[in-house]
């Protein structure tokens, strides 16, 4: 019965030790998951906001000028329409990133109830054994 109790003990050791390096990595991942989905949402912010300001000011003009008989209000419709689209599809990606399914430790909860069973089975077949 020692034996099985200190066999039990070091594999439970053991155990522990690797769920918490598995732990440790998924973690790592997850930050980095963070840090990746905040950037996407930061450039989405900061391309609406400054594209069009700055850089599509050019092309409503132009557009109003060249191809719409002076009609500029269309061409910064069209202009905001399609800055505006490509913001949110930023944003849209940046947010999937962030969700909470993205964020769970998924492989270390499987593992730990796996652990969980294999300790039921370890303990009821040493009681079974005295």
């Amino acid at each position: 019965m020692g034996a099985l109790l200190r066999t039990l003990a070091e594999g439970s050791t053991t155990l522990l030790r690797q769920e918490v390096r598995l732990a440790r990595l998924e973690f790592a991942s997850l930050f980095r998951s963070i840090g990746t989905g905040t950037a996407y949402t930061a450039i989405g912010g900061v391309l609406a906001v400054l594209g069009t300001f700055a850089v599509f000011t050019g092309i409503i003009l132009l557009a109003g000028d060249q191809w719409l008989r002076d009609h500029y209000w269309i061409a910064a419709m069209i202009v905001t329409a399609i800055t505006g689209g490509v913001a949110y599809w930023l944003a849209k990606r940046g947010m999937a990133l962030l969700s909470p399914r993205k964020l769970a430790p998924n492989q270390t909860v499987a593992t730990l109830k796996e652990d969980k069973e294999w300790l039921k089975r370890q303990l009821t077949s040493g009681a079974r054994s005295s």
